[in-house]
């Protein structure tokens, strides 16, 4: 999908740009077939063509990404398991994998909504299944959007920097999605700990 958009993204120019460009991260945020990271560093690369400025695309993607992170948590928060009885939604959440992300969120609590935003493939899952559990609005947009703050400069002075040699950093990030996982669990773990660590502070 991205091979189609690619073409009409570098054709635009100022507020239709970046309108073009909100509407693919507040998809992607809702499910559509295309990896929002892709989106993010191709984004990137235009500032180095004039298409783009970095801070405005930034705020613009911030809003994109919380945006459609936010509707899909509403959906689950609003709707709950009737969801799944869409097709769709079913699909998303077979019963193992609903099982499996509710014991996570129950296990290391909000805080993992913060390490979710750096691992492709599970965002939008994940997402539907906080809301789904009842958990606050406002941890979404605390660790999603400190997340996303963090992320997105990342990303973009990082494509910046290595200039025209930015699909080569695309190539590099896709083969190591793989090690993404097992450093979050890593992350989420120590998070857990520190709070265990907290809660027998105050208890003693």
């Amino acid at each position: 999908m991205m091979d189609a958009v690619w073409p009409l993204l570098q054709s635009l120019q100022g507020l239709p740009a970046y309108a073009l460009l909100l509407a693919l991260l507040f998809g992607c945020g809702i499910g559509l077939p295309m990896n929002e990271d892709i989106v993010l560093l191709a984004a990137a690369a235009l500032t180095l063509r004039g298409i783009m400025e970095p801070v405005p695309l930034m705020v613009v993607a911030w809003c994109g990404l919380i945006a459609g992170d936010a509707l899909i948590f509403h959906w689950g928060y609003r709707y709950g398991a009737q969801l799944l009885r869409r097709r769709f939604f079913a699909r998303m959440l077979p019963e193992p994998r609903l099982l499996s992300m509710q014991a996570t969120m129950t296990r290391y609590g909000p805080a993992y909504i913060f390490v979710v935003r750096f691992l492709p493939g599970i965002r939008t899952a994940l997402f539907l299944v906080a809301g789904m559990s009842r958990m606050p609005y406002r941890y979404l947009f605390v660790f999603d959007g400190l997340a996303a703050l963090l992320e997105l400069p990342l990303l973009v002075y990082g494509v910046r920097y290595v200039g025209g040699r930015w699909q080569e950093v695309l190539a590099a990030l896709q083969r190591l999605q793989g090690y993404l996982l097992p450093a979050a669990v890593l992350v989420v773990l120590a998070l857990w700990a520190y709070r265990r660590h907290q809660a027998k502070g105050k208890s003693a």
